[in-house]
């Protein structure tokens, strides 16, 4: 979840004189980013119609009240009808206690061509046939299992910001009655203020670590934040594997030691809150002699564990009690959702990665002689960009846009796809249609919206000759003019059914006679200032795709 430095506004408002909680413009938002399209909204008791979605098909949802009740109960996301190749998704939203909206929308599991007969499917959208097959073509199409995970990371990203409302609605009321302590608000206000998804929660413990020691009277405080991944783990994203103890002042544990004390007192994330004082420290069996006294709170949100805050020894040696226990209890709240937020995050990234590597999958597996071709331009694309000065943020953009820049290939025919010999005239024009079909492929998702221009307009040419659109110099984005050149180089030194790769020589006696042309002369200069690099990168990533072809077979 995305938490910016503002205080995000609720996702509550009362409908007036109906009883219902109406969703705001950031939970709609929220559905509309995860699913790429608007949602209709239903009670869930009474089956009334709250919100009608532009996106969908007017269908009479009241038939399905009984359903949408279900749903509502039970809590959870349920698919309430399936039709090949329609289903429909109902998610129970519970904006407040009491209330049973259940947000309903239908998707399509496949590829709907406007010729294919919808007959029996489309009396479950209300339409006769040929508008149903219009409007399922438009659609991107879902499978179920991705369906119900997007709707769980959905539902809790909701959740989150409405923990966070909560928690802010709980600090206002804290100052309220605390106010000689304005030491302790501010930490909290800071706190809040410093929730950034672009922060670690390393980062921001070790901050709140620094705050608390200015108004807590201990000698020490410790944050340990346990694993989020397996050792073993194959992942897209760096996440922790390893126990980390952010510690300050005069800490008498180490690591091991502070995960025995967790383990002496049988601590669990359900544990919450925890006060040790001589009582308990002063017994023989006490593992860390050191520790005299200790308030250790879990860093949770939800069921999922993240760490521990601990506060140890008091400064005067008295007992800890419900004042410090209070501000410590508050500050974990805070770093466990801010933990959270970030996990939630690094599965969506994650969920992003598992979708383009998929689909470049898809797009080697329709052509196995180019296998590796969108690894390989998207590697050399960022070299390039690299070379011309681009920040952080666009290569990784360009990266993206070299994996996907072909997946409209998807929908080229095999035939003319593979095919050893030169297209015919009306074959080369259905290839060309490649650009068009990837940049509808992808529209709907809003994360690769940067993308977007480059898989439409990587064939044009700098002279105006290229396609869809016949763009001319800088009217065509430079990423897909990067690309463009990456494309061509990989393309050009790669072996094909019909031709052995180019030597390097003729390569590049074609670009420089295509500077200016084809290609954008500032790209190309960067291709020959990089070339030692690239040539590196070509034959390096052929060499891994070969060795990876070879251990299947």
């Amino acid at each position: 979840m995305l938490v910016s430095d503002e205080v995000l506004q609720s996702n509550l408002d009362v409908v007036p004189g109906s009883g219902h909680v109406a969703l705001s413009a950031e939970l709609r938002e929220l559905l509309e980013r995860g699913f790429g399209m608007q949602f209709t909204i239903l009670d869930g008791q009474t089956g009334e119609l709250l919100h009608a979605s532009g996106d969908q098909p007017a269908r009479d949802w009241a038939l399905r009240a009984e359903l949408c009740r279900e749903v509502a109960r039970r809590g959870r996301p349920e698919f309430i009808d399936d039709e090949d190749p329609f289903i429909a998704l109902a998610l129970p939203l519970g904006l407040a206690d009491g209330d049973s909206q259940v947000a309903v929308a239908t998707f399509v599991t496949r590829p709907v061509g406007l010729q294919e007969d919808l007959s029996e499917a489309a009396e479950l959208l209300g339409m006769d046939p040929e508008g149903a097959a219009r409007w399922a073509s438009r659609q991107t199409p879902w499978s179920a299992d991705t369906l119900h995970r997007v709707s769980r990371l959905v539902l809790d990203e909701s959740g989150s910001r409405r923990r966070i409302k909560q928690l802010e609605e709980e600090t206002e009321d804290l100052s309220a009655h605390l106010a000689g302590t304005y030491e302790e608000i501010s930490l909290l206000y800071r706190l809040t203020q410093n929730l950034k998804i672009s922060a670690s929660d390393e980062d921001l413990g070790r901050v709140a670590l620094g705050w608390m020691q200015e108004v807590l009277p201990a000698s020490a405080l410790a944050i340990q934040l346990v694993p989020v991944a397996r050792e073993d783990e194959v992942l897209s994203h760096e996440a922790r594997r390893q126990p980390v103890l952010l510690t300050c002042g005069d800490y008498p544990v180490d690591n091991q030691q502070f995960t025995a004390l967790i383990e002496h007192l049988g601590l669990d994330a359900a544990s919450r809150l925890t006060i040790v004082n001589r009582q308990i420290t002063g017994r023989h069996d006490w593992p860390c002699p050191s520790v005299r006294q200790m308030i250790a709170v879990s860093l949770a949100e939800g069921e999922n564990l993240f760490g521990w805050l601990a506060a140890l020894n008091h400064i005067e040696d008295a007992e800890f009690g419900s004042v410090e226990a209070s501000l410590l209890s508050s500050v974990a709240a805070i770093l466990g959702i801010h933990s959270g937020n970030i996990e939630l995050y690094r599965q969506q990234s994650e969920l992003l990665a598992g979708v383009i590597r998929a689909l470049t999958s898809a797009i080697d597996a329709k052509d196995p002689y180019t296998c590796g071709h969108s690894d390989r331009v998207a590697r050399v694309a960022v070299c390039l960009a690299d070379e011309l000065g681009c920040d952080a943020k666009t290569l990784n953009m360009i990266y993206l846009s070299g994996l996907l820049h072909d997946i409209g290939k998807i929908g080229i025919d095999d035939s003319v796809l593979r095919k050893p010999g030169r297209l015919s005239e009306a074959e080369y024009e259905h290839i060309k249609t490649h650009t068009e079909i990837g940049h509808r492929i992808l529209r709907d998702l809003r994360k690769l919206d940067e993308v977007l221009p480059v898989v439409l307009h990587h064939h044009e040419s700098w002279d105006g000759g290229g396609y869809p659109k016949k763009l001319h110099t800088e009217t065509i984005p430079l990423p897909a003019r990067i690309v463009a050149v990456a494309d061509a180089f990989d393309a050009m030194g790669s072996d094909r059914p019909y031709r052995n790769g180019m030597p390097d020589e003729k390569i590049d006696d074609i670009f420089r006679s295509g500077a200016g042309q084809q290609w954008d002369p500032e790209v190309v200069d960067a291709f020959f200032r990089a070339r030692d690099d690239l040539r590196e990168i070509a034959q390096a990533e052929r060499e891994t795709v070969e060795l990876e072809l070879q251990q299947l077979t």
